[in-house]
């Protein structure tokens, strides 16, 4: 008997179905039901001409799947998107495909989902929060619309190399009704509640001594060890947050260089994400900045897929 066909879930329909609150809500719910992100498969690099393959395999819940991304450089240049790929959504019993979901907008939706998840528990809700966002690709829209699902937000500042794009991004910002939206400098760290580092940068992108305390910086760009957004100023004197310690010591290097220059050690590490959604509430931010480093993790890849598909076939489980 021939297999019926795997619906296809382009990137619209993936945006379409899942506004960004469900998504950290999907998230949110993963951890709560005992997911343990400690336990989640590492991700696979492959090096090839243009880039590298990226192979991300999860299972939970009844459900498996894998995302197969392409990291392209070049394409810039060529005005295509830099990350590409698939999402193969799995039946956990008997792994057959239940769908085949665009890589690049999941990716666009659940990695700013688990920024705003972390956002959420790190931050006070006392007043809307002043937001510095460093990057003007997708990943800068995408954290500008899910932070607005878990804040109120009193302005947003973007620093990026483009100043075309950066204002762009500032008039979205204020499209969405955020009072003030405008661009800036990385000195502006310093008057900021909250900052949002999603760049392709391999090198510090502020000062970290400027930034204040109780601040919120959220750094999810890089993967990589030898790659990095926040300088050892800012993580030594910080509190410091992660999806998961297995998945931070091995690919942060936001925390690895820091570690290899002796400035911490692995025991610098606050907490996961897990204990923030399980644990009690955080006090209010205190003299220390609070520092969420993200690499981003298969499971969330799957909790966020198993949400679109289910919002996009009316709840079918």
């Amino acid at each position: 008997m021939s297999s019926p066909p795997v619906p296809h879930l382009d990137g619209g329909a993936v945006t379409r179905a899942l506004a960004p609150a469900a998504a950290v809500e999907a998230l949110a719910r993963a951890l709560r039901d005992g997911l343990d992100p400690e336990t989640c498969p590492p991700r696979s690099a492959v090096p090839v001409p243009a880039g590298e393959l990226l192979l991300m395999p999860a299972a939970a819940g009844g459900w498996a799947g894998v995302k197969i991304a392409g990291v392209a450089p070049g394409n810039t240049a060529l005005g295509l998107p830099r990350i590409t790929g698939g999402y193969l959504l799995l039946d956990g019993a008997t792994l057959r495909p239940r769908a085949l979901l665009d890589g690049a907008a999941l990716t666009a939706l659940r990695t700013p989902a688990v920024s705003a998840l972390a956002v959420r528990h790190l931050t006070s809700q006392d007043r809307p929060l002043r937001v510095v966002v460093f990057g003007s690709g997708p990943q800068a829209y995408g954290h500008v619309d899910a932070l607005l699902a878990v804040r109120k937000l009193a302005s947003v500042t973007v620093v990026a190399r483009d100043p075309r794009r950066a204002e762009a991004l500032a008039a979205h910002a204020r499209g969405t009704g955020v009072p003030e939206g405008r661009t800036g400098t990385a000195d502006e760290v310093a008057e900021a509640d909250l900052v949002v580092c999603c760049t392709t940068a391999r090198e510090p992108l502020f000062d970290g001594r400027r930034v204040a305390p109780g601040t919120v910086v959220v750094a999810v760009g890089s993967h990589e060890p030898d790659a990095r957004e926040t300088d050892t100023a800012l993580v030594r004197r910080s509190e410091v947050w992660v999806e998961a310690r297995s998945a931070a010591l091995r690919e942060a290097g936001d925390l690895l260089i820091p570690e290899a220059e002796g400035a911490i050690g692995p025991g610098h590490l606050t907490g996961t994400l897990a204990d923030l959604v399980r644990g009690p509430d955080l006090p209010p931010p205190g003299p220390a900045p609070r520092l969420f480093k993200s690499v981003g993790m298969a499971w969330q890849d799957l909790a966020v897929a198993v949400a679109v598909h289910r919002a996009a076939t009316g709840g079918e489980t």
